[in-house]
This record gives C-alpha cells, sequence and structure tokens, in this order.
C-alpha cells in the first residue's frame, strides 16, 4: 500500500482570505474536492463543539474553518450540514456561542443536532453502540477537529472528535463503561471512527489549545491546518509539530496494537508547508485524570444536560424555531 499522506498548510490567523486558500490548498494537495464528494451530496461537516464557548478560548473549532469548508461545499454543489452532539448544551447554543447562526443561514446550511439513535454493531467486539442517526444518514463525513490537549488522553487530534456522533450523554456512559483502563476506551474510540468512516480529517490548528485541554485549556497560535485520510498519521505528525513523542499518546498507542493506521512517521508523506523550522516545543500539556467517570458523576451530568436542553428547546420555541 503507499504510504499515507498528510498535509501542512501554513496559515496565520481566521482572517476569510487566508483560510479560504488555507482549505483550497489542503484539497488541491489531497487529490481535488471531487475526490472526497459528489455533486449532491449530504455532507455532515463534524466540528468539534464540545461546549459552548467564545473562539476566543479555542475550545470549539474555529467558525472560518466550518464556514469556509461549507462555501466550498457549496460551490461544488454538495449539500453540507453543520451537526454536533455536545458534552455540554446543544448544537445550537454552540454555533451561537461562536456567532455561528447567521452566517451559516445566510449560507443555507443547516444546523442539526446529532440525536435520534440507532444501534448499530461496533467494531470486532460487536459493541452495540448508540450513533446518531442523523450523521448515519449523511452520504460523507468530513471531519473537523480541534488541536487541543487533553486531560484524559494527553492530546487529541483526530480520532477522538468522531466520539460526537454517539448522541446525548450516552458518551458519558461509555466513560463509566470503559474508563477503567485507557486502551479499552481509546479501543471504543477507534472503533467508532472506522465505523463512520469519514472522508477526510481537516484538523483546525491555526490557534490551538494547550494546558487544561480540552474545555479550560490556553489558546495558543500555531498557525496550521493539518488534513488526511489516515487519522492516526494525522494524529502522529501532529505530535510532531508540538514536541510530542506519539506513544505517548494512548490512542496512537492502541491503534498500533490494533494495526488500525499509519504510527510510524518515516511512512507518512507530508506535503504542503515545511514544519522543521517551526515546531512548537513550550507545548504545556495537563496533568492527566482518570478517564473512568463515577456513576454519580453520569447521573449528575444527564439530570444537568436534561434541564440544559428543556431549556434551550423553550427558547427555540418561544423565537418560533423547531
Amino acid at each position: 500500500m503507499a504510504d499515507p499522506v498528510v498535509t501542512l498548510t501554513r496559515c496565520s490567523d481566521y482572517s476569510r482570505p487566508k483560510i479560504a486558500e488555507a482549505l483550497q490548498r489542503q484539497f488541491k494537495l489531497l487529490g481535488g474536492l471531487e475526490k472526497f464528494v459528489r455533486p449532491g451530496d449530504t455532507v455532515l461537516l463534524k466540528p468539534n463543539f464540545i461546549a459552548p464557548r467564545s473562539r476566543r478560548h479555542a475550545t470549539q473549532t474555529d467558525p472560518a474553518v466550518i464556514l469556509e469548508t461549507a462555501r466550498l461545499l457549496k460551490d461544488f454543489g454538495a449539500r453540507p450540514f453543520v451537526g454536533d452532539s455536545p458534552a455540554w448544551g446543544n448544537v445550537f447554543s454552540c454555533t451561537k456561542a461562536l456567532k455561528l447562526e447567521e452566517p451559516l443561514k445566510k449560507l443555507s446550511v443547516p444546523v442539526k443536532q446529532l440525536d435520534k439513535p440507532k444501534w448499530p454493531l461496533v467494531g470486532a467486539k460487536n459493541t452495540r453502540v448508540g450513533i446518531s442517526s442523523v450523521a448515519l444518514d449523511a452520504n460523507v463525513i468530513i471531519n473537523l477537529p480541534k488541536f487541543k490537549s487533553h486531560q484524559q488522553l494527553v492530546a487529541t487530534f483526530a480520532v477522538k472528535n468522531m466520539f460526537g456522533c454517539v448522541s446525548g450523554k450516552r458518551k458519558a456512559l461509555w466513560h463509566f463503561r470503559k474508563g477503567r483502563k485507557a486502551e479499552d476506551f481509546c479501543e471504543l474510540l477507534i472503533e467508532i471512527f472506522k465505523f463512520l468512516n469519514p472522508a477526510l480529517t481537516i484538523i483546525d490548528a491555526v490557534t490551538a489549545m494547550d494546558g487544561r485541554g480540552p474545555i479550560r485549556g490556553r489558546a495558543r497560535d500555531l498557525g496550521w491546518l493539518i488534513g488526511g485520510t489516515d487519522p492516526i498519521a494525522c494524529e502522529t505528525v501532529c505530535c510532531k509539530l508540538v514536541n510530542i513523542k506519539p506513544e505517548e499518546l494512548p490512542i496512537i498507542k492502541t491503534a498500533r496494537q490494533m494495526g488500525f493506521g499509519c504510527p510510524d512517521p518515516d511512512k507518512i508523506e507530508i506535503l504542503g508547508d515545511d514544519s522543521s523550522e517551526s515546531v512548537c516545543t513550550d507545548f504545556e500539556l495537563a496533568e492527566l485524570i482518570g478517564l473512568r467517570f463515577s456513576l454519580l458523576h453520569v447521573c449528575k451530568s444527564i439530570c444537568k444536560q436534561i434541564l440544559l436542553l428543556g431549556k434551550s428547546a423553550v427558547k427555540r420555541i418561544n423565537r418560533g424555531e423547531r
């Protein structure tokens, strides 16, 4: 098999011209948009909408990346929509925090909560997982994660973002069921990624997060978009950009054990801009905490989410939305 390709494009800020150019180069280096999408396809743009915080916090995928990807797809004749199932709040509160509501509406790009789960059997162990039918019904998924440190997994770049296609607080339950061992939880993440099989991953690292990620870390300017079809190759290259040893990441370690993706830097072809002179050597990692949520934590989390979603639904009804 040919070596996997990972693309690096420099992008110093989130201004529309620079993001548009960087994304266009991403697709060109990867063989063109037509390699991944056909005109008329419904395309789920899956950003990282973990919690409703503004773009200055670098908690969520930046709105500029989402908007310019949507524009490219619309111009191509595809039918993109933005969807996620955030850990806190919902997809509508997250888009509101990013001031994305009106720009997406002007582009006629819908925003959808990844709910209404189906229960497919996932992976070699036939694990039944509640994955959103909204995600499953899309013709194509493009994965748009945020480059972040992570208090439970060291850092997250590509794979974990697809966990957001698991509906609602079922994600917290999986932390309870699989969180005792990092390799068990990471195996689940990888199997979900494989099952959903996004056509492409483009990682937002123009501004990244270090420190107490994935929510309360520090915004750091890195100036990169990273793309590819092999998520483990992407994760490996991301490690290189911030001077992390790939074997320190539980996701990469587990992928190697499973024989999934390419964790070998020597077998990854990097196209685009040279990163050798711009490695970030002071990227701060979080102090690690356990992956496993207690049952009490899960119950409290579910109750809080029900209250948040209920309040949000009432507000949307009052505004005449559905």
